[in-house]
């Protein structure tokens, strides 16, 4: 008789005890819209940020090998110039998530005897790729400059590299990179940069964070996604030639899966090449309606940019309030452990420059209700 999953059971029931069960809901998006069934709402989850136009694209053969066997289709180097170029940097790599690009930079890049200094809130993939890269990692306090200072002084005998986001994925607070940038200057640290969520929406041309701060050059690795601000999919790294020769040589995320399809990366190659000045400044404004508007019913919003959580607290009350504004034409979804710590979950906002005006007053509406029946305000 087969083996049953008795321990998959119990772990289910206590996940729906502690209001932290998941389940997976189908919806097909369609601009600044999704729908479920015949329920159509404005969705505040997307990360298609600047909501550039769909490219016509041809289907062509489909890659099924690894880049290194026979999936590294031209146009793979067509892109990974254009990225090289866009975040000044040798050479670029694209991955096949940017999930992967962390797990694969990082792994091949940092080894058991170096050190990494990583910001507290990290993306998860960023938490894995130091657990396997087998280095002492040390967690700084987010964005506290002077914790990571105090840490990376009391190490001088290793490698060192610090890594941190651009922008948070939870807290949408930017890092400051101008003052962690002259910390790695000062202790000869490698700075790691993944601008996941600043990438082709602040800076220059959509340069990204770092280029926000004007710290463009004091980078050692870029690692972003082709996902949300292109809105096409991906991941990829930009760095020196020696760089991407070791993640080449050396990360298992690239060495060991399929390539992209072609037509993804043509999707890429032509987003990049749009126009996407207007895109970036009316996704600006609607961040900043949005901001201001929250503010201005009473919410206590600590994000400064495109990103705007809305801290609730109890996992229970987060999905409360995440279904009071599903029956209200919202669609923002509540955010939990582990995604977050226990008692710090939230409603997360992601802006668009698919959303109107009017979207956004119509939420502001639902949220200030929403605010008031569970007692945020």
């Amino acid at each position: 008789m087969k083996p049953k999953l008795q321990n998959a059971t119990r772990i289910i029931k206590e996940l729906k005890g502690a209001n932290l069960y998941r389940s997976l809901r189908y919806g097909k998006i369609s601009g600044a819209h999704i729908k479920f069934g015949s329920k159509v709402l404005v969705n505040f989850c997307s990360n298609d940020y600047l909501g550039l136009k769909q490219p016509k694209i041809s289907i062509k053969q489909m890659q099924s090998s690894s880049r290194l066997v026979s999936g590294n289709d031209p146009s793979f180097k067509r892109l990974e110039d254009v990225l090289a170029k866009h975040k000044s940097q040798e050479g670029a790599l694209v991955f096949p998530t940017g999930y992967m690009a962390n797990l694969g930079a990082i792994t091949a890049l940092i080894g058991k005897n170096d050190l990494i200094l990583s910001d507290e809130l990290n993306h998860a993939s960023i938490i894995e790729a130091c657990r396997l890269c087998n280095a002492r990692t040390l967690i700084y306090n987010h964005n506290d400059v002077d914790d990571l200072e105090k840490r990376i002084r009391s190490n001088k005998n290793q490698r060192k590299f610090i890594i941190t986001e651009g922008i948070f994925s939870m807290d949408g607070d930017f890092a400051p990179l101008d003052k962690i940038s002259q910390i790695s200057n000062k202790h000869n640290a490698v700075l790691i940069l993944d601008d996941a969520h600043g990438d082709f929406t602040v800076g220059q041309d959509g340069k990204g964070t770092a280029n926000h701060f004007g710290v463009d050059k004091e980078v050692g690795v870029y690692i972003s996604s082709l996902s949300k601000g292109l809105g096409s999919f991906g991941g990829y790294i930009a760095t020196e030639e020696p760089g991407i020769e070791m993640c080449v040589n050396r990360s298992k995320s690239f060495i060991y899966t399929s390539a992209l399809p072609s037509f993804l990366i043509d999707i890429s190659l032509k987003r990049f090449s749009q126009n996407r000045e207007l895109q970036r400044k009316h996704l600006q404004k609607n961040t900043n309606m949005m901001h201001a508007g929250l503010k201005n019913i009473g919410y206590d919003i600590k994000s400064s940019s495109h990103i705007i959580p809305i801290l609730v607290g109890s996992e229970k009350k987060a999905l409360e309030f995440g279904s009071f504004l599903f029956k209200n034409g919202i669609f923002a979804q509540p955010i939990r452990y582990p995604t977050v710590a226990k008692k710090s979950a939230r409603i997360r906002i992601s802006m668009t420059a698919w959303i109107s005006e009017t979207q956004i007053q119509r939420a502001l509406d639902v949220f200030d209700k929403a605010g008031k029946k569970f007692k945020i305000l």
